[in-house]
């Protein structure tokens, strides 16, 4: 069974940059895919970023912002966010797919105040 767990969410003024992380269970160069996903409140989850064949796509209005980074030997996955604004707040969740199945974590708030 795979497991994310996510750190590094907090209150953060506008301007500013946080950096998230994903520690995995496995190995996650098993991982078909690694990315992460935001649901701000009243809204549906959406795509922040996404990791597969070796290449990350980002969503419109984080591109040039935010940077996926990994770091193999832990087993885990960054998200830089730099300037920040607020309609970057939300809970963002770790996500993996590994074969046909979906995993994801436990999620970590992220508020951004104006």
């Amino acid at each position: 069974q795979v497991q994310l767990v996510e750190s590094g969410g907090a209150l953060v003024q506008a301007g500013g940059s946080l950096r998230l992380s994903c520690a995995a269970s496995g190995s996650i160069f098993s991982f078909n895919a690694m990315g992460w996903y935001r649901q701000a409140p009243g809204k549906q989850r959406e795509l922040v970023a996404l990791t597969s064949g070796g290449s990350t796509d980002y969503t419109d209005s984080v591109k040039g912002r935010f940077t996926v980074s990994r770091d193999n030997a832990k087993n885990t996955v960054y998200l830089q966010m730099n300037s920040l604004k607020p309609e970057d707040t939300g809970v963002y969740y770790c996500y993996a797919k590994w074969r046909q199945a979906h995993y994801w974590g436990q999620g970590t708030q992220v508020t951004v105040s104006s």
